[in-house]
């Protein structure tokens, strides 16, 4: 459907995206996520023409679209655009801002109009001005803007950043389901690693212009090539050792190191703060623990815990002889540790991940 080939561009000769290649297909959801100034919007612009790439070509249901030489401008492409801003207009009812992206006019377009704002669910809304609206009503109007049009990709820049976090859990919730009974296929901009997991059938995490990694969230998720990819993913532990005999050793025990790294290399242990199973230092229910590693594992002093709603954190301490090393855990809801309380700590080897550190950096 939408065909990223080798595509380069920059800004004044500094480069902003290099080399990138992947695909959005029909009636799919892609979200390009990463840091500020990694090229996400940058490479939405290139979709939608309001940018040309400097090498590499950009293909629409197998047609150049951009390319260095060629670039068919933004209104021929069937392409939505959804801006960060919604950008409605605010003179215009909401029916009049749906209408104004229609090519046709009169009855049939007020009709496509009617359907696309019953399709995002507010359609009793049709005679209101933008300034009457709520954040996520606004929202929906752009994106009934950008669905009326039947475009054959739409283009979301950051669709959920002026939303509360309560609201942008419905609103997203009802923006996917809408998106797949369009049955329209979606490039997406997010710098939220949950929002592109619940969203997307696959995500392309980049990296200063570059694609880190991209593929299905659970396997982004459970499989990360980078601490980059695994930082972005979620709260981690990070603890560093030297590789020895293919292992690694941590104040939290010994961990693999893979094939491809030697001895004498500096290595990071990356360790999701859910990764951490605690039990009171008394309990010997962790040796009965089956997911557990019975090799890993450390005496360390809970610090702090505080209630988060879904879920706890708890602050360790693990002495090491030396100093200590402070983590984090993150549990499901309540939690019956109290500062200063003696436990045992180890770690679900599924959820951490060990690189060479020269791959990754902290984000």
């Amino acid at each position: 459907m939408l065909d990223f080939r080798n595509v380069g561009h920059a800004y004044n000769g500094t480069p902003s995206v290099s080399d990138v290649s992947f695909t959005v297909d029909e009636g799919e959801v892609v979200s390009l996520l990463g840091p500020s100034g990694c090229g996400k919007t940058t490479l939405l612009r290139l979709a939608a023409g309001l940018e040309t790439p400097s090498k590499g070509q950009i293909l629409l249901q197998n047609q150049i679209v951009s390319s260095p030489d060629h670039s068919l401008p933004p209104e021929k492409r069937g392409i939505g655009f959804m801006f960060q801003d919604y950008a409605l207009f605010p003179h215009l009812s909401v029916i009049q801002n749906v209408l104004f992206g229609l090519k046709t006019r009169g009855s049939a377009a007020i009709a496509r109009a009617m359907d696309t704002l019953a399709q995002t669910g507010i359609e009793d809304l049709a005679d209101v001005y933008p300034h009457e609206l709520s954040g996520g009503q606004q929202q929906r109007v752009a994106l009934a803007r950008a669905l009326a049009p039947n475009p054959k990709v739409i283009l979301l820049d950051e669709p959920y950043a002026g939303l509360d976090s309560r609201l942008r859990e419905r609103i997203r919730d009802q923006m996917l389901h809408v998106l797949k009974a369009a049955g329209t296929a979606a490039l997406m901009v997010t710098h939220d690693a949950e929002e592109a997991m619940f969203m997307s059938d696959r995500i392309v995490v980049l990296r200063e212009g570059e694609i880190e990694q991209a593929g299905r969230p659970v396997n982004l998720y459970c499989q990360p090539k980078s601490a980059f990819v695994a930082e972005f993913f979620g709260e981690v532990n990070r603890l560093e050792g030297v590789v020895k005999d293919r292992k690694i050793q941590t104040p939290l025990g010994v961990f693999d190191a893979s094939d491809t790294m030697d001895d004498g290399q500096a290595a990071s242990v990356v360790i999701r703060h859910e990764a951490l199973q605690i039990v009171p230092d008394s309990d010997h229910a962790l040796q009965q623990t089956q997911i557990l590693s019975n090799e890993n594992g450390a005496a360390a002093e809970v610090m702090e815990a505080r209630l988060l709603g879904r879920a706890s954190l708890i602050h360790l301490s693990v002495p090491t002889g030396r100093d200590e090393v402070h983590l984090h855990a993150r549990i499901p809801g309540l939690n019956s540790f109290e500062a200063g309380s003696q436990v045992r700590v180890q770690v679900d080897p599924s959820q951490a991940f060990v690189f060479a550190t020269k791959q990754g950096s902290t984000i």
